[in-house]
């Protein structure tokens, strides 16, 4: 995948993201999903990275816990063939809720 895949599979959702932050004067209000490559696996032999490989993670902001959002996400992801993990958290100092996603995505020139 690309950046640009990655946006366009991301836009899909049908609310605000961000590759990692939205700017800190944007006033940015949840729903909203943040996306951003946490480490590279990349495979690598002989001295050669043969295949570029990204931990991608994706969190899902909301006010609340959003079944239907977190559904909407997930249902994405599977569609584009990606194997998830989650996690979520609540983030009491901004009264939100987390929902975190990781996969992994092959990432093509």
């Amino acid at each position: 995948m690309t950046y640009e895949q990655i946006s366009e599979m991301l836009a899909q959702v049908g609310i605000p993201y961000a590759y990692y932050q939205f700017p800190n004067d944007s006033g940015q209000q949840p729903p909203f999903l943040c996306f951003y490559y946490s480490n590279d696996g990349d495979f690598k032999a002989d001295n050669t990275n043969y295949q570029k490989i990204e931990a991608l993670t994706i969190e899902l902001y909301t006010d609340s816990k959003d079944f239907d959002l977190e559904q909407s996400v997930e249902g994405i992801l599977t569609e584009h063939d990606l194997v998830y993990s989650r996690d979520e958290t609540v983030i009491d100092s901004e009264q939100m809720h987390l929902t975190t996603y990781y996969t992994e995505v092959i990432i093509n020139a």
